[in-house]
């Protein structure tokens, strides 16, 4: 039984060492990433500078190496908690621990994507910021609307973008 649960936790964790590159290479589409990492210099028709192009460029590789290690955290208290689902007797208080440390993760990257998007938009012009809230509101962007602006036609489920498959996991 050692073996089984020794045997499971290394395939756990190689599945999130593999899929931890190809989460973290997500495309984007028209400067809207699926993993809510926006690119505003993909975005048509702001017209940016050099400099402007520059310094957004920094501001989301910086963000995108700070935001990477909570990512890491996150995928593999993921597989932590599908491994204790898995087990023929359930931990409880176990399992509400890991989802809570999940929670904690998720919401520190949230402030770090907020961060990052308010430091974003600083750089733009007020013309240019119009320009790219103009353009992103008629992307019908989110979980309600989907993903149906310019080219979208499917409708997203909640959680889905995230790199989640399931909600919650």
């Amino acid at each position: 039984m050692k073996k089984l649960m020794a045997v499971m936790a290394v395939i756990a964790i190689a599945a999130v060492v593999v899929s931890s590159p190809a989460e973290a290479r997500r495309g984007s589409w028209g400067g809207y990433p699926v993993g809510g990492y926006y690119d505003l210099t993909a975005t048509p028709g702001l017209n940016l500078t050099a400099e402007q192009s520059a310094k957004l460029t920094s501001l989301r590789e910086n963000h995108l190496r700070e935001a990477k290690p909570l990512q890491d955290q996150i995928y593999s208290k993921r597989g932590e908690l599908r491994l204790l689902w898995l087990q023929q007797t359930v931990d409880q208080k176990k399992i509400l621990s890991v989802q809570t440390e999940v929670r904690n993760l998720r919401d520190q990257l949230a402030d770090k994507q907020t961060s990052y998007r308010l430091e974003s938009q600083k750089v733009l012009t007020p013309e240019q910021l119009t320009k790219f809230q103009a353009y992103g509101a008629g992307r019908g962007y989110g979980y309600a609307k989907g993903m149906r602006g310019q080219g979208g036609g499917m409708v997203m489920a909640p959680g889905m973008g995230q790199g989640m498959g399931m909600r919650g996991y």
